[in-house]
């Protein structure tokens, strides 16, 4: 038997819940799974969904597609009414999942959609998933990149003011997130020879340096850089240009500059089945692509179609590391 993936809903008021009760109603073929939850808190969501719910406590005597690993919540949480009481709960899930995941007790981290806001509400600095999970586990440096529709789009920097996104794109930060990018295609995707498109961060990359000139003080030099080690890096290129079928066709990943330079044509193409992966862990980490949707929680009209394929992914990723490429 495989190890099994562990999953952490996120937001309690919001539609995690929902989604892994639907999921442990019908869990599919994906390998065992085990939720990182308040129990009473999904049974109390199943009942509202009309959906059973009974997976046995983990660990289990008995083999089950899906099991329950109980983290108490501090308060009973309602569908759509966020508090930050139970703040300190949803961070619990998580760093038990991430110290299972650390200890080999688990193939990898599937991560619900959390609510930033609410997070900070309660007096816990907290910027995203992708920075506490490199916290969390020492990772120096990791990148956050979103799969789906045959696309991957990397970032060079998540979440950031759009004013404070050049000062933040230097010489070795730009060559360590390429580096990562390429050794994840490699290690956890199992591409021989990753073939990366480079984003510029001005339009039209900076037209020679009238519209800008990060691409020829930083970005041209990077990439002059690592490809006499042997990456294969395409770019700088215009973004709003090279998401085009004849660019895309021949390239394993895309490195977007920021945030919202990237997400939005992926999104676009793949939204409520993409995933969201954070590379350079050393543990497989991947999530929803949508966020907690408030306005769904406990109406059962959430899709699990994100919360599956993300799955699919991390089993993949987990695979891969281990030499079992599907």
């Amino acid at each position: 038997m495989p190890l099994p993936l562990v999953i952490t809903p996120g937001e309690p008021a919001g539609i995690g819940p929902d989604l892994c009760v639907a999921l442990a109603a019908e869990p599919g073929d994906m390998g065992p799974l085990v939720l990182v939850a308040d129990r009473d808190l999904l049974a109390a969501r199943a009942d509202r969904m009309g959906v059973p719910f009974a997976p046995p406590d983990y660990p289990s005597t008995t083999p089950a597609p899906v099991s329950l690993l109980h983290v108490p919540a501090a308060r009973v949480a309602q569908p759509g009414r966020l508090d930050p009481a139970n703040a300190g709960y949803v961070l619990a899930c998580l760093d038990r999942a991430i110290d299972g995941c650390l200890a080999g007790e688990f193939a990898g981290l599937v991560t619900g959609p959390v609510h930033k806001g609410v997070i900070n509400e309660a007096g816990v600095p907290f910027t995203g998933h992708t920075e506490y999970l490199a916290e969390r586990t020492g990772a120096a440096r990791v990148v956050m990149m979103l799969a789906g529709a045959g696309m991957r789009v990397a970032l060079a920097t998540t979440h950031l003011p759009l004013r404070a996104v050049a000062d933040a794109i230097d010489h070795d930060m730009l060559a360590d997130i390429l580096g990562i990018l390429d050794a994840a295609l490699r290690r956890d995707f199992g591409v021989a020879s990753p073939r990366i498109l480079v984003a510029g961060l001005n339009p039209h990359a900076g037209e020679g340096g009238h519209l800008g000139r990060e691409e020829i003080e930083v970005i041209e030099p990077v990439l002059h850089v690592l490809r006499a080690r042997g990456l294969d890096l395409v770019g700088p290129l215009p973004a709003d240009t090279l998401f085009q079928r004849k660019h895309l066709a021949g390239a394993d990943a895309v490195l977007a500059m920021y945030h919202d330079q990237g997400l939005p044509v992926l999104k676009h193409a793949s939204f409520g089945a993409g995933v969201n992966i954070t590379l350079g862990l050393p543990m497989v980490r991947t999530s929803v692509d949508h966020g907690t949707a408030l306005d769904l929680a406990g109406t059962g009209r959430a899709d699990p179609g994100s919360l599956r394929v993300a799955i699919a992914s991390a089993r993949a990723m987990a695979d891969c590391r281990m030499g079992r490429a599907r």
